[in-house]
């Protein structure tokens, strides 16, 4: 029966309506009656029917009589998140205590919104409730993360008096903590006359949640000097710390405290150690303590697959992760997400099907981060249209998914889905960050789609992501590979923080535009900058020298490279070799590659391409089998140099083989640019119906390279008619190409149709279509000189030429007659000697004769294939003048040295 003791009994309006539990003890009349108060509270918010609310307001406004009762019943409502019914009990209560504030400025810091806490905090001091150390710790938490509320709290503290309350305090450091403003944290800290183990912990923990490490282990340090024990949160924190210093070491001493402590079993600590370990790339260090712990949860299985998959061990990440199903343990959204990702490196995409299979029947299929690492799994593994079904059925999106999808599409190549993705982004009212242009600027490679690139870069303007110093290298990137570099470097130029990766894109920028010049000028002005360069650094560089044909420069930066000590980086010595094979010094290339520590694919491409360009052909073979004994897998980049190789030494039975195996042995789908070697090995032997039938059966439509090889074979063989049916097709693909016109016309011309030469040029001349001029480059002291046939512009003409006459008559007198079939113009015989006498290349080699050391190598660079004449005429000079004099044109190196060339008069 009930107590005499509870006022309600003696309630006969209550009591009438609510028999149910009038014989109940006091603990079960106040359950059933809180019961009952929710059930009227929800028909009085409810309900339509007026009598009804009258009725039942008049029940609720006498069971508020009691305060003790509503309290309670206030704070169940708060804490179980219903305010609606906790604001409607508060505002009804004739009488309201500190209790009374307390519970619902607490629901209202725990549900938000958290300036409804504010309010009632205010409005609790006029209605002259007096706060206490409850209230404020309440507050506290609402305003956790907003520094101006926070602050106006703190005053109330101080105004109220309780600023000395140790809890009081602690939730003040907690909320400065969270706002990020530390140094009031720590004002908060050092005033307080006494702390406890929870006021380290939350000043330690601050300072690592807001990235200062360094602070957490001092103030860890200064804990134990103040006789303060360390706890299991205590540690946690600390080792959180070490992982973000990357501070193997310290982190070491804290697991021998933590041992001597007795915390090493305990399961959060030794989950902070394996994260610890992981992430200072001690995937060892995290095994052991995983591999000793008595109990494991699923942030440890967790730790341990995601230490793996950022060390790379993706395979192990994998293995642990069914061993993680295997004891029983349940994957969350965390495991899920770092399985996809080592599935993504390995591309293994029956795999992460599999695993995705998994993440549907777990029903985590709806997590934003999961759906986010599908995407990119699918998208690595190349299966863009998987890739795009996760992302057409996410329930939610948030920036990381539109930004993902992106770039899926930019790398894919499809820059038009980017870019609606982007818009519908937009419409979407997801704002992009700085990621998501990066991405999407990465889209825009071409000269064609430079006004996109542009609108793109206003949209940066507008958003503020300019000064961002990654959307600042791509704009430098965008607008190099547009073609644009001006606007490269005014991007650059307005850059406020540069970092190593901008100087690289504005050398790589300059590179890829043929303004090698201007990039090795940057690459100065980043020295003096004193910037350091990276391997990224040096490979633009030496591609820079290499296209230069600048040996001495690369020299230098050679030099440089070994004061830098990163010449055992494999990346910058596949450059080096690259840089001297290119430098026509294809010896040094080759020592250099044999001393290579590591090489890779690109190491080994490399040197087998500039074997194949000084015409090295049995170097080339012995390479290709060098590295498939090394277990290396050759690419369609390996098997472009090896098949142009044989076409310029002649192997056709060797080219027809490589060229099948490439298939069959290797899986290599040949692309158009090795029907094109096919056509020039079969055309340059003299096979060109051979040549023309293997071109009508390409599975691919044959492109420009391809019908030039067959033009060009059609100048070596002297066969006008088929020349002019491979001319027809070339200029229905490029009316434009002057060098389809010369080519042509150098047939016609060499097989006295003078006619029809002449035909061909008026067709170029009515079409508006320029001969590109041959042109000769000589680096005498890193200064290059530019020579054109005929040339009298350079400072230094007259003594030019007249060596040049010194060397005609040398070469008369050792039997030089002049072919003056390589002369275009039906004129007399004297006029096309001279016309022969003073092309480019032979005035760029009088000149290095006249600027280098006797016995020294004289290196030149052609912008076309050196003509006959010329070839037979270098050949006499390197003997006359005892020097080797090393060519490079526009198809391959020449080798001149004892009067015979490296080419062997195949060229």
């Amino acid at each position: 029966m009930i107590k005499s003791n509870c006022k309600y009994v003696r309630n006969p309006f209550l009591l009438q309506h609510i028999p149910q539990i009038s014989n109940c003890t006091n603990a079960q009349f106040f359950n059933g009656f809180q019961l009952l108060l929710f059930g009227y509270l929800n028909r009085i918010c409810f309900s339509t029917n007026y009598a009804h609310q009258q009725e039942e307001e008049e029940i609720l406004t006498q069971a508020c009589e009691d305060i003790s009762v509503c309290n309670q019943l206030l704070n169940k409502y708060a804490k179980t998140g219903n305010l609606r019914y906790a604001r409607e009990l508060f505002d009804k209560m004739p009488e309201r205590n500190v209790r009374s504030w307390n519970a619902i400025i607490a629901g209202y810091a725990q549900h938000g919104p958290g300036k409804e806490a504010m309010k009632l905090l205010v409005q609790m001091r006029r209605a002259c409730t007096m706060p206490d150390h409850v209230t404020f710790v309440a507050a506290l938490q609402a305003f956790s993360g907003v520094s101006g509320w926070g602050k106006q709290i703190h005053g109330f503290v101080v105004g109220s008096g309780l600023q000395w309350n140790v809890v009081v305090s602690n939730s003040l450091i907690n909320m400065y903590a969270k706002c990020e403003h530390l140094e009031d944290a720590c004002k908060v800290f050092e005033k307080m006359p006494q702390r406890d183990l929870v006021s380290w912990n939350t000043i330690i923990g601050g300072y690592t949640q807001n990235g200062d490490g360094g602070e957490s282990l001092e103030l860890f340090c200064e804990m134990y000097q103040d006789g303060e024990k360390a706890d299991n949160i205590s540690f946690t924190s600390v080792l959180r710390a070490c992982a973000n210093l990357e501070a193997l070491e310290v982190g070491k001493q804290i697991q021998s405290l933590i041992i001597k402590s007795g915390f090493d079993f305990d399961v959060f600590v030794g989950n902070a150690l394996i994260s610890m370990y992981a992430k200072c790339c001690s995937v060892e260090g995290a095994r052991t303590v995983f591999d000793k712990m008595p109990e494991r949860d699923a942030v440890s299985w967790n730790a341990m697959i995601a230490g793996h998959v950022q060390e790379g061990w993706d395979r192990e990440a994998l293995r642990l992760f069914e061993q993680m199903q295997q004891s029983g343990t349940t994957p969350d959204y965390i495991t899920f997400a770092s399985v996809q990702t080592a599935c993504a490196s390995l591309e293994a995409l029956e795999y992460g099907k599999q695993n995705h299979a998994q993440v549907i029947k777990t029903g985590t299929e709806t997590d934003v981060c999961v759906c986010n690492t599908l995407v990119s799994m699918y998208a690595k593994c190349r299966s863009m249209e998987d890739a795009g079904k996760v992302f057409d059925n996410m329930p939610t999106r948030n920036v990381v998914s539109w930004t993902s999808m992106i770039t899926v599409c930019a790398q894919d190549g499809q820059r038009d889905h980017a870019t609606q993705l982007f818009e519908q982004m937009l419409r979407s009212e997801i704002m992009p960050n700085q990621v998501t242009y990066v991405s999407l600027l990465s889209a825009y490679s071409t000269s064609e789609v430079l006004q996109g690139g542009k609108q793109v870069h206003g949209l940066v303007l507008k958003t503020g992501y300019a000064l961002d110093i990654n959307v600042g290298n791509s704009l430098v990137t965008m607008y190099s590979k547009c073609g644009s570099i001006e606007l490269a470097r005014q991007v650059f130029e307005k850059m406020l923080k540069r970092e190593v990766v901008s100087w690289n894109a504005m050398i790589a920028g300059y590179a890829q535009n043929g303004q090698c010049e201007e990039g090795l000028e940057v690459f100065c002005l980043m020295q003096r900058a004193g910037m350091k360069p990276n391997p990224f650094t040096f490979g633009s560089v030496l591609s820079a020298c290499a296209s230069l044909v600048n040996l001495e420069q690369g020299k230098l930066i050679h030099a440089y490279i070994l004061k830098s000590g990163v010449e055992s980086d494999v990346f910058v010595g596949s450059a080096l070799v690259d840089m001297y094979a290119k430098c026509g010094s294809i010896d040094d290339a080759s020592n250099l590659f044999n001393k290579m520590s590591e090489r890779n694919l690109v190491s080994w491409t490399v040197m087998l391409a500039g074997y194949a360009q000084h015409g090295h052909a049995e170097d080339v073979l012995k390479i290709f089998s060098q590295m498939q004994h090394g277990g290396m897998k050759p690419d369609h980049v390996t098997f472009l140099g090896v098949l142009s190789s044989c076409s310029r030494a002649g192997l056709v039975n060797e080219g027809h083989h490589y060229f099948n195996s490439m298939s069959q042995d290797y899986g290599v789908t040949p692309r158009l640019e090795h029907f094109a070697c096919m056509v020039d090995l079969l055309g340059r032997a003299g096979q060109l119906d051979d040549a023309l039938d293997f071109i009508k059966k390409m599975p691919l439509q044959p492109s420009i390279s391809v019908w030039q090889s067959l033009l060009g074979a059609c100048r070596i063989h002297g066969n006008p008619e088929l020349g002019k049916y491979a001319a027809e097709c070339l200029l229905k693909l490029e009316p434009n190409d002057s060098a389809t016109y010369v080519l042509l016309s150098n047939i016609y011309a060499t097989a006295n149709r003078w006619e029809d030469a002449a035909r061909v040029r008026k067709m170029m001349r009515d079409r508006g279509v320029k001969k590109e001029p041959g042109r000769s480059w000589i680096d005498i002291h890193n200064t290059v000189h530019e020579f054109v046939a005929d040339d009298s512009s350079h400072p230094e003409a007259e003594e030019i030429y007249k060596m040049l006459e010194s060397l005609f008559r040398q070469m008369k007198y050792a039997g030089y007659v002049p072919n003056t079939d390589f002369v275009l113009h039906d004129v007399e015989k004297e006029q096309k000697e001279k016309y022969l006498c003073y092309h480019s290349e032979k005035l760029a080699i009088a000149f290095g004769l006249i600027k280098t050391p006797p016995g020294a190598p004289i290196r030149i660079m052609k912008n076309i294939r050196v003509c006959g004449d010329c070839h037979m005429a270098i050949k006499l000079i390197c003997k006359i003048v005892g020097r080797e004099i090393i060519v490079r044109d526009a198809t391959r190196f020449h080798h001149f040295k004892n009067g015979l060339c490296s080419c062997g008069d195949y060229w």
